[in-house]
């Protein structure tokens, strides 16, 4: 028979694997063990229900990444930041003169959200406190609540998650507590090597005590369960059941061991373990503790194979454990504590001279357990969050998310003084936006009643002269329906120009009732139809000679007319307005120069109410000859 690939010879005919070593039996080639020697430990109490599969995407990291706080401080670093960035980016904005651009109004509106700053922003000395809202202000204001929500938010998963913990109260036992403890306990020990069950030898003796003390027993192994060995692919695996065992002894030994075979030497590469325990009247929970053992305790991890004499010991502690927390279940919690080799090789050649020695053909194990017995250990879980710690926490973040945003607004306002009267530039470019919108409002309103050309919709845009000059002002109608001025209509010249740098102002006497009803006359005493415009060369009467005297008597009133304008008629210059730039123009000065154009225009109906008293008593009198004239012709 051949040996397989990778194998030593020993014995002229005898083949083994070499050191750290395994045969796999199927390929028949010798492979290198190199096991993962992680130490796996469940106590058998899982709090959450919910469990995830583990070979679908990575659920534990994610189970763990949203049930921690980091994901509330995270959402609220970025939305943070993004509020920050934004704000930022509007300070850069132009904020322009008329008040109407998006940006403007975007920072107007930021301003508004001074909810939580608006009293304590920068004030000069013996200043009254008042209710400002700027720009700046605005935005910490927000900035703080959004660290508030964010960390409260964290606080409530703080409270909903981990309102209560786990305390842990070691107490000493005494012997009805232990006698309490009834489990159903498993050992597996498997020794990872080429060898089967048929290697075992001196499988039965259970030791238990101190050996030189009056405790110490050796009985048989049945006393405590049954034992069996298993072949596995890893190797022969000893296998330890005790159902409903009683309390034993603080600890313990088991011991076997393993002899030579032709081609079939006792060695070994490593060791594995899985230890299980669980209460023996409730299957829910389960403890246990798993691993593989191949180079001792120490972290080298050259390869090695045990062989020898010298016993291999794997010692485990035991110790109960009282959940109140689920009912008082009483449960023993496997801890593997430490590995003691044997005899073992980390050299080819050395392993070949103890292949070659009978003497050396053992590889003895022994299973150590150590009964903690003295003292037990109660698990129960402990409320940590009451009222009165909630609400000191919350205003804790309140102090805290307000703090930091106070102490950086009151630094840019100290530092930055254009940062101190924001506010009040930004209200006077809305104000003076809102007096243009009012401003409009009258004069659409001024032009749908009087019907005035001069306020037109395109008042914006104009720089030219009047255009109101020559013409006559009607009353409109709400339905649109026209009606004539009855007492007087005056003749004006409006400037529409934006800056208000000057008024001009042209006269023309106005229309007189004559005494013929029905009928007004004209500037050069003509009488014509109220409800018909005045013709200029029209004439009123017969054509014949006493129409010639009527117009030389007209004529002689003109001239008394034009007299009369230049000794009797003089007005006052317009008002002088207050001018300034648009933007220290406010509503108040508006207003000032609306009262001065109004009182000047009163002045001006006074003086034109007597100027047309008499030109009715001149009409009058320059009709009365008129009137003789045709009664003689007749």
């Amino acid at each position: 028979m051949s040996c397989p690939s990778k194998s030593i010879v020993y014995n002229g005919s005898q083949c083994a694997c070499p050191v750290g070593y395994l045969l796999n039996r199927t390929a028949n080639i010798c492979e290198l063990f190199s096991p993962d020697s992680t130490i796996a430990t469940d106590s058998g109490v899982d709090y959450y229900t919910i469990s995830f599969p583990a070979t679908i995407f990575e659920f534990d990291s994610i189970k763990k990444f949203t049930q921690s706080q980091a994901v509330f401080l995270e959402a609220t670093l970025v939305m943070l930041l993004s509020w920050l960035v934004f704000c930022l980016f509007l300070r850069f904005t132009k904020l322009g003169n008329d008040g109407r651009s998006i940006w403007f109004k975007m920072r107007w509106w930021v301003s508004r959200l001074d909810i939580s700053f608006a009293t304590r922003h920068w004030l000069e000395d013996q200043k009254v406190v008042k209710k400002r809202k700027t720009e700046l202000g605005g935005t910490f204001s927000i900035a703080s609540w959004i660290l508030f929500i964010g960390l409260f938010a964290a606080l409530l998963y703080q409270i909903i998650w981990r309102r209560t913990i786990e305390v842990h109260n070691v107490r000493a036992s005494n012997a009805p507590d232990i006698a309490a403890f009834v489990t159903d306990m498993e050992f597996n020990i498997t020794t990872v090597s080429s060898m089967s069950c048929s290697n075992l030898r001196d499988l039965g003796t259970l030791v238990t005590g101190n050996p030189g003390f009056i405790d110490y027993r050796a009985v048989p192994l049945s006393n405590f369960g049954n034992y069996s060995c298993q072949n596995t692919s890893e190797g022969p695996t000893i296998i330890l059941k005790c159902q409903g065992c009683q309390p034993i002894q603080d600890n313990f030994y088991i011991s076997w061991q393993f002899t030579d075979l032709p081609n079939n030497p006792a060695a070994a590469v490593g060791f594995q373990f899985n230890l299980t325990t669980k209460n023996h009247y409730s299957n829910k929970h389960v403890s246990f503790v798993t691993g593989t053992l191949k180079n001792g305790s120490s972290f080298d991890d050259r390869p090695v194979t045990f062989r020898g004499n010298s016993t291999n010991i794997l010692k485990f502690n035991l110790f109960p454990r009282i959940f109140r927390n689920l009912k008082d279940l009483r449960i023993i919690q496997p801890l593997f504590h430490e590995f003691v080799p044997g005899s073992h090789f980390y050299d080819t050649n050395q392993l070949k001279t103890s292949l070659a020695n009978s003497n050396d053909g053992k590889l003895n194990t022994t299973l150590y357990v150590n009964f903690l017995s003295a003292y037990i250990v109660e698990v129960d879980n402990q409320n940590i969050m009451g009222p009165v710690s909630f609400l000191a926490d919350l205003g804790g973040l309140y102090c805290i998310s307000i703090g930091i945003f106070f102490y950086l607004l009151v630094q840019c306002e100290y530092r930055i003084k254009k940062l101190r009267n924001e506010d009040s530039v930004m209200r006077s470019i809305r104000n003076r936006r809102k007096a243009l919108e009012h401003w409009e409002k009258l004069r659409k309103y001024v032009m749908y009643t009087w019907g005035c050309n001069t306020l037109e919709d395109k008042y914006n845009n104009s720089t030219t002269g009047p255009s109101c000059s020559g013409r006559m002002l009607h009353s409109f109608s709400r339905k649109g329906s026209t009606r004539r001025q009855e007492s007087r209509d005056v003749q004006i010249d409006l400037s529409r120009k934006a800056n208000l740098t000057s008024i001009r102002k042209k006269t023309a006497v106005p229309e007189t009732k004559s005494s013929v009803p029905g009928t007004v006359v004209d500037i050069e005493g003509k009488a014509h139809d109220r409800d018909e415009p005045p013709q200029k060369n029209e004439v009123v009467g017969s054509k014949d000679d006493g129409n010639q005297q009527s117009g030389r008597s007209r004529e002689g009133n003109s001239s008394q007319l034009e007299a009369l304008s230049l000794t009797n008629g003089i007005i006052p210059p317009p008002p002088t307005l207050e001018l300034k730039d648009g933007s220290e123009m406010d509503m108040s000065d508006i207003q000032k120069n609306l009262k001065s154009l109004y009182e000047y225009n009163f002045m001006l109906r006074e003086k034109f109410l007597a100027t047309q008293s008499l030109l009715n008593e001149l009409a009058t009198k320059s009709l009365s000859p008129a009137k003789n004239g045709d009664t003689g012709n007749s």
